[in-house]
């Protein structure tokens, strides 16, 4: 039934409405936006070419490039700066320092950090002078140009020297239950050590890109590839003496994100708006790839101390770690970073008496930041690595050490900072996976394999995941969103949430065409902007579509009460009127509850009674219907996370409002000549509720685990004597490829609805899936295991090729340094 015009509508009682074509007289099977495998919204603009990235907007007249002077050293003094010179540079228009900002100090959690630098350089690459001109030649020969005198002084490169210094970002913090100490001395077995991993890049394709174009009465309109427009809001007003009124902040979509956007798209952002607020012409900054990774930061290196108690069949009985982050230069989300590494060193395990310290350092480097799993990753890679030195010092195998120490159901079932693990699926999901990858006989055969092989080695790891979803500052977990109907029964919408390929945006659109009872292609998620979603909170902590989407979910319930009170009216006229013209023929008789809201459906594009669904309307009649009668039909909703606390002060509390469960287990082969590893297979198994888009959610798994795959093997960050990088482009990165993926991959979930906590009972599946790729550093751990006559083997993080090839060369030699004392 084709909608009516506004003319044909004008008496919203007429009985038209109510005669639908047979074909609508009875209920079809609905079909549901959500758990089908819609396509990526964004999807066929990224195959042809068509979707819009900030750099692709086009120049505006009069247009700016910008560029900035940064630190070439790691921490240095400036003696003197003279931009005489810089200005005479033909095209020039503008040259900025810290004394043209209205404030320089800003930062997400501790104001701790400096833009543009002062009287020190802190770590290379930190912007000094911004440049604005009418060309990118222009703006290198003024940066050529500009007079700098530096004192060059001792930067602080490593963990250890800034713990010797006690060069500390925020307070040490404790999670601690039982008596550690205790335990640890009367522990059957015990071992203690160091683990050490490195950072990662985030590899983003599209890299920090602004542009600002400023409006009347001074306001800024800022174009920028970030996680968080509140923030970019929030910052460039107070740097620029603005207000955030006067400033608003739009994010289309991101080229790649993985938390490098959620704290340091502020930088360029505000440089970019110091131009266009000096000038009043738009201005625009794009980093290219050396830059951004050599200025921008890292997922935070730590270097861990722990120790371990333990009984013969290999269940934990005491752990105490002490986790050191490397922090950079400043804070940025450092004491957060930190926080979820401490909240996730237990894992998936049970840790009856346990210390669990955190602490900060600070360095010259640029500040560590946000990386897909922040700090979860490291807190659980030290585990799992713990639990592989228990295994090969008893001399069985790791995963029977993981099963014995797994979170149980109705016992051994809180964390080490008291929030219980509700809904465990941990022990199906180990029993499940071991079935499925046929572990043990693969095991087997692998120690076969490397008792006879000459030439390669293999190993065999199965890892799990428990990762909590929330953010761990409570008052970000809120979200808000503006859900519009129009005449035609279209929707838009508009949240905080950005897109940053991960999906959230379809997500949200499958969410809002459900509780409307519309089809998908009639709902279109917006742009987001300040201006219609304030004060959000960063997409991030794979909270993204929990929280935006419950806020468009609540916008939609709103909207469709009050379309509800006016499809009950029209059908109870209707069904009065059928009586009132009955002529002998046997007739329903109005229902008592006729006219009641809670019997109206929406489905499929109609509406209609439950109880009585001859008389039905199209949602687009509807609309019409209640705009004539002066209905709203738009809606801000608002959600706010219940049931999280926590208290730092006790190191307690309830941080989470779910956990994203999961197990891999990863087989490896080694070339024992070159140390070259290949990931021959990888089976990984997720419980992750309900899926709203299961192709989403497995394209997040896939490529989850590969970036965790890359962390822990290839991607290894390396540094000159001096603090410089030295692995800034493609050419010395390495990111996985795709003929680094497993020749054989396998992926899936369980079924579980017992998630009722969560919007729809999904499950988010953004961070988790990364952790799974430690399994693969735990299988290269395990394989050197069979060289080093089954003893621990020592293993940094990543297993780089290089790293792995020095631990053959050394295990060789004491091998056959031991074999020849036994000979005399």
């Amino acid at each position: 039934m084709t909608p009516k015009t506004l003319e044909t509508l004008e008496t919203p009682k007429t009985p038209k409405t109510l005669q639908t074509p047979k074909t609508l007289q009875t209920p079809q099977t609905p079909m549901p936006s959500v758990g089908r495998d819609i396509p990526h919204d964004s999807a066929a603009g990224h195959v042809s070419g068509e979707s819009m990235y900030v750099d692709d907007l086009p120049r505006a007249e009069g247009e700016l490039v910008v560029d900035f002077l940064a630190s070439p050293v790691s921490h240095g003094r400036i003696r003197s700066l003279d931009l005489t010179e810089a200005a005479k540079v033909p095209g020039v228009i503008g040259l900025y320092t810290w004394r043209d900002l209205a404030h320089n100090r800003f930062g997400p959690i501790l104001k701790d950090e400096i833009l543009l630098a002062e009287d020190l350089c802190t770590f290379m690459g930190q912007p000094i002078v911004v440049i604005g001109a009418e060309s990118r030649r222009a703006a290198e020969e003024a940066k050529r140009a500009i007079g700098i005198d530096l004192e060059e002084l001792p930067p602080v490169l490593t963990i250890e020297e800034a713990i010797a210094r006690r060069d500390f970002i925020g307070e040490t913090r404790t999670i601690r239950r039982g008596e550690v100490d205790a335990a640890l001395a009367s522990a059957e077995h015990v071992l203690e050590g160091t683990f050490v991993c490195a950072g990662q890049d985030h590899f983003y394709l599209e890299s920090q890109a602004a542009i600002v174009v400023p409006g009347e009465h001074g306001a800024l309109t800022i174009h920028s590839s970030t996680q968080h427009t509140t923030e970019v809001q929030e910052v460039a007003a107070h740097l620029l003496g603005l207000e955030m009124k006067d400033v608003i902040c739009v994010t289309k979509r991101m080229g790649g994100a993985f938390g490098g956007k959620e704290c340091q798209a502020t930088h360029p952002a505000v440089m970019a708006a110091l131009v266009a607020q000096k000038t009043r012409r738009p201005a625009r900054l794009v980093y290219d790839k050396d830059l951004d990774m050599q200025a921008t930061g890292k997922r935070h290196p730590f270097r861990n101390r722990w120790k371990v108690g333990f009984r013969s069949d290999g269940r934990i009985v005491a752990l105490k770690i002490d986790l050191y982050s490397d922090g950079g230069a400043f804070a940025d989300l450092s004491t957060a970073v930190m926080a979820r590494a401490m909240t996730h060193a237990d894992n998936a395990y049970y840790l009856p008496d346990v210390e669990i310290n955190g602490t900060v350092c600070r360095t010259n480097f640029p500040p560590n930041t946000a990386f897909r799993g922040f700090g979860g990753p490291q807190g659980v890679a030290t585990t799992e690595s713990i639990l592989e030195e228990i295994a090969a010092t008893l001399g069985i195998d790791a995963l029977d050490v993981r099963i014995a120490n797994c979170y149980g159901i109705g016992e051994r079932d809180r964390t080490p900072y008291g929030q219980l693990v509700e809904n465990n699926t941990l022990p199906r999901l180990f029993a499940e996976l071991t079935g499925r990858c046929d572990y043990r006989r693969r095991m087997q055969e692998i120690a076969e394999f490397n008792r006879s092989s000459k030439t390669h080695l293999r190993g065999l790891a199965m890892t799990a995941v428990k990762f909590g979803i929330s953010f761990n500052t409570k008052f970000l977990n809120q979200a808000s969103a503006l859900v519009n109907v129009y005449l035609d029964g279209t929707v838009q919408v508009s949240t905080g949430a950005t897109e940053m390929g991960q999906g959230v945006n379809t997500k949200i659109r499958q969410l809002v065409a459900d509780e409307l009872g519309v089809m998908p292609d009639r709902v279109i998620v917006m742009i987001t902007s300040t201006e219609k979603s304030n004060n959000s909170s960063a997409t991030a902590a794979s909270s993204g579509a929990d929280l935006n989407g419950s806020a468009a979910v609540n916008a939609c319930r709103a909207i469709r009460e009050r379309l509800a009170a006016v499809a009950a009216a029209l059908f109870a006229e209707g069904v009065q009127r059928k009586r009132d013209t009955a002529s002998g023929h046997p007739r329903p008789a109005v229902p008592k509850d006729a006219g009641d809201p809670s019997r109206v459906v929406f489905e499929d594009g109609v509406v209609f009674d439950r109880d009585d669904p001859s008389g039905r309307i199209t949602f687009p009649e509807l609309v019409h219907l209640a705009y004539q009668q002066r209905v709203s039909l738009g809606e801000r909703g608002f959600y706010a996370t219940q049931g999280i606390d926590f208290d730092w002060a006790t190191g307690t509390g309830n941080p989470f409002l779910y956990f994203t469960m999961g197990t891999a287990a990863a087989e490896v082969r080694i070339d024992r000549f070159t140390g070259q590893v290949e990931v021959v297979r990888a089976d990984i198994l997720m419980d992750i509720g309900k899926p709203i888009n299961p192709g989403i959610d497995r394209g997040q798994i896939i490529g989850g685990f590969v970036q965790g795959m890359g962390w822990v093997t290839t991607e290894e960050l390396r540094y000159a004597e001096n603090g410089e990088l030295l692995s800034h482009s493609p050419t010395t990165y390495k990111i996985p490829g795709v003929h680094d993926l497993p020749a054989e991959f396998h992926v899936d979930w369980i079924e579980n609805d017992t998630n009722v906590k969560n919007v729809r009972g999904s499950k988010a599946s953004n961070e988790p899936p990364l952790l799974t790729g430690i399994a693969v550093w735990c299988a290269v751990k395990h394989a050197l295991g069979f060289l080093a006559g089954g003893r621990p083997a020592p293993l940094d993080l990543p297993a780089s090729t290089e790293q792995v090839l020095t631990r053959l060369t050394e295990i060789s030699r004491a091998s056959h340094a031991g074999a020849g004392r036994s000979s005399s």
